[in-house]
């Protein structure tokens, strides 16, 4: 496998472009392949049977392009196939969980918030972690129905949402809890909208810079780090790519979005 060879990443649409700019930002001269499989988001209301096929076809499909490394960015998706595809290949995953731990450890108030997809919350791989991380606080678990849906319709700093997220966290902001994670690599989309719903004392997580930290660790540790710059990142969706196209900062220069069936 050689060094100039892409990094690969997928999400059940525009979300993971979260992590993916973190990546970016981290990793300047690498190439990546961004996959947004939009046309089956989300996958959060899915069966795990569902998402692990999906999580295989698009794993395939990066595997043609000739990805040296696959990014899995998407929780839905980390938390129910990633035992799978390690098992089928040997290309190496990074996986995205909640940042659970963070919040647990740092909380005064020993209780957290978790705004993630029913996918995600309903894991084995996310009640492992959550069992492990919430003995002594009290985690607020919600779903965040219909979140993805209007992202995807490049909708997320809408009058609606807004809407849509006062009503969610408002169980959490009862139990009085003083960190929200984003389990979803959409949510942190939302942010500007949920700074203008929460109290300043409301620390808000995700997991973006962590899961591109790990992608270098991994990378260096496998001597796949490329030493020069490669071509532009490059995204495909079987989606709107005008709504990729306005989701992708504009300050990350030049980039490639393509329509593709897949």
């Amino acid at each position: 496998m050689s060094k100039d060879s892409p990094i690969g990443i997928f999400d059940s649409g525009v979300g993971g472009t979260s992590i993916w700019k973190e990546i970016h930002q981290l990793l300047p001269l690498e190439h990546t392949i961004y996959l947004a499989d939009s046309a089956n988001a989300p996958y959060g209301e899915k069966p795990a049977e569902e998402i692990t096929r999906l999580s295989i076809k698009n794993t395939e499909l990066l595997l043609r392009m000739g990805a040296k490394i696959i990014v899995v960015a998407c929780n839905t998706a980390t938390t129910n196939a990633i035992q799978q595809l390690r098992a089928s290949y040997d290309v190496p995953f990074i996986g995205i969980e909640p940042a659970i731990k963070p919040a647990a450890l740092k909380t005064q108030t020993k209780c957290i918030g978790i705004l993630a997809t029913k996918g995600t919350l309903s894991s084995a791989l996310f009640a492992r972690t959550s069992d492990m991380y919430s003995k002594d606080n009290k985690v607020v678990e919600v779903v965040g129905r219909g979140l993805v849906e209007e992202i995807e319709k490049g909708n997320k700093d809408s009058a609606k949402v807004e809407q849509m997220l006062r009503g969610l966290l408002k169980p959490m902001l009862k139990a009085g809890m003083d960190y929200l994670v984003l389990g979803c690599s959409h949510y942190p989309y939302l942010i500007p909208t949920l700074k203008k719903i929460l109290p300043p004392h409301v620390t808000i997580i995700d997991s973006g810079m962590a899961v591109a930290k790990q992608t270098r660790v991994v990378l260096n540790s496998l001597d796949l780090l490329t030493k020069q710059q490669q071509k532009p990142p490059e995204f495909f969706t079987n989606g709107d790519p005008e709504v990729l196209k306005q989701i992708i900062p504009a300050t990350e220069g030049s980039f490639v979005v393509k329509a593709m069936e897949f």
